[in-house]
């Protein structure tokens, strides 16, 4: 229900698969991360008490995304900095995963749906380097 892909002691990817269902708050992620990633089952009926967040500033070095997947089936291919592969793992309808460290590609192996969250704003290009 719940996959670290963790190389070197450094984790690089958290996948919650769908049928991950707890009751309470779980946060999967290190506080020093600067996404962070968790999963709420609250009971009906529940009050979460009105909040503003506060101006604080943090430092993003990497960027750190959040795929949902709403429909569908993807392979995703883990690699070290090095551009060395590591493993892959396929997620599908209803699994989140969260891209930490090191590299990543995919292949659609069903029609997908996917719903992307990270940091921005977008750098382009200079965001990214490909191979």
């Amino acid at each position: 229900m719940l996959k670290k892909i963790i190389h070197n002691n450094k984790l690089y990817a958290i996948i919650i698969s769908n049928k991950f269902n707890k009751e309470g708050v779980h946060f999967f992620t290190p506080d020093e991360f600067s996404q962070q990633l968790a999963f709420m089952k609250h009971p009906k009926g529940k009050k979460i008490q009105a909040h503003i967040h506060n101006s604080v500033p943090r430092e993003v070095e990497y960027t750190q995304e959040v795929l949902f997947i709403r429909k569908g089936k993807v392979r995703v291919d883990f690699f070290d900095n090095n551009q060395k592969y590591l493993e892959s793992y396929i997620i599908e309808t209803g699994d989140v995963i969260l891209l930490a460290h090191g590299g990543h590609g995919f292949e659609i192996l069903e029609q997908t749906e996917m719903v992307e969250v990270k940091q921005g704003p977008y750098a382009g290009e200079k965001d990214k380097t490909r191979f």
